[in-house]
């Protein structure tokens, strides 16, 4: 399958259907009930239930779109980091190097529904907001943290770096060349812009929540 277009539409279905499970595997539809019933009293918690059942289509939606924003944004920040490079690609073959690269995240919903279905039982809607599989903020109680500082420790994490090891394993066989110069092109580029961007999350959140 050599066109990227297909290979992401399959990618889309898989992340729909495995946040589908995600959520009839951990009760999602009634965390609210245990997360806000001291807020709200139960019948407000039943019509913003009901309101998410028929909304529900717009996830649906919401999924594709962003995973088309995120690699196509991902693709052009290494089409232009191979500038720095004596290398030329084109960028259709960039964004499949990405798209194949993001399947590693499907990992992450699954290693989340083993963790609360098994291990941890007992749980609220902040729990799954803030767990991130195998990464630096499980070692640290989030509760104890800035809310500021709890996404750059959710980036920290072995699915980040086994997506830029086998991001940067593409680009250099894309390249003809090895992975060593590929991680060259991905640390100068996307790297640095994932960087850029945990700094912007973490000011907006210090200063506006």
């Amino acid at each position: 399958m050599k066109n990227p277009f297909f290979k992401y539409l399959i990618l889309s279905i898989l992340f729909i259907l495995i946040a589908e499970i995600f959520k009839k595997a951990i009760h999602f539809d009634y965390l609210p009930f245990h997360s806000f019933s001291e807020q709200l009293i139960s019948k407000q918690i039943e019509n913003f239930i009901g309101f998410q059942k028929k909304r529900q289509w717009i996830g649906y939606v919401f999924i594709p779109v962003i995973l088309l924003i995120k690699t196509m944004l991902i693709a052009t920040i290494l089409y232009i980091g191979l500038t720095f490079s004596d290398r030329e690609l084109k960028f259709y073959r960039l964004w499949d190097a990405v798209i194949k690269a993001e399947c590693i995240f499907l990992l992450v919903p699954v290693f989340k529904i083993i963790w609360f279905y098994f291990f941890q039982t007992s749980y609220s809607l902040k729990d799954i907001q803030n767990f991130y599989p195998l990464s630096a903020l499980n070692i640290i109680e989030y509760k104890e943290l800035q809310k500021w500082s709890i996404y750059p420790l959710q980036i920290l994490n072995l699915f980040e770096l086994t997506y830029i090891i086998y991001l940067a394993h593409q680009v250099g066989h894309l390249t003809n060349t090895n992975t060593d110069n590929g991680l060259k092109i991905v640390g100068y580029s996307y790297v640095h812009a994932l960087l850029l961007w945990v700094i912007t999350i973490m000011f907006f959140t210090r200063n506006y929540y």
